[in-house]
């Protein structure tokens, strides 16, 4: 099984507001950047697309080595609570509706698809790969505050 590197992160210029996301795959020295971003978003739906997508580009079942600076995302996944949602009809353990229930169901197959270990990295400090995607998701929700 292959063994991939996949940093992401998601930025939002108000939440909800215009955002973006970045993430960086690597494989055997080789790096692919891939960016996006909307209109009208936030910033949790803009960390859990830059998964989703990057996860989406893998051809085969893989090894992952996820790394994003996302609580919600590494947490929901990781401590299982996504899960926990989805077996209570996507209701919190406050009875709350969960949010991003449409990302999360794109989500949770990519998932199970490959083996994913995930990585915690502090936002906005000295890891350069974490610090290259927020440069991309900024990038991006920049594109669609120029439109306004």
């Amino acid at each position: 099984m292959k063994t991939v590197t996949i940093y992401t992160d998601g930025a939002c210029s108000g939440n909800p507001g215009p955002g973006g996301w970045g993430a960086i795959l690597s494989y055997k020295g080789q790096e692919k950047e891939i960016s996006g971003g909307e209109a009208e978003t936030t910033n949790n739906r803009m960390e859990l697309t830059a998964v989703i997508e990057s996860l989406a580009l893998l051809k085969e079942p893989c090894a992952v080595e996820l790394y994003s600076d996302s609580k919600y995302v590494v947490d929901a996944l990781e401590k299982g609570w996504v899960y926990g949602w989805k077996k209570r009809g996507w209701r919190k353990a406050d009875k709350k509706p969960a949010l991003n229930v449409d990302l999360w169901e794109k989500l949770l197959p990519l998932v199970e698809t490959h083996q994913v270990r995930y990585h915690w990295v502090k936002g906005h400090a000295d890891n350069e790969k974490n610090n290259r995607c927020d440069q991309m998701a900024v990038a991006e929700s920049k594109k669609f505050q120029e439109s306004l």
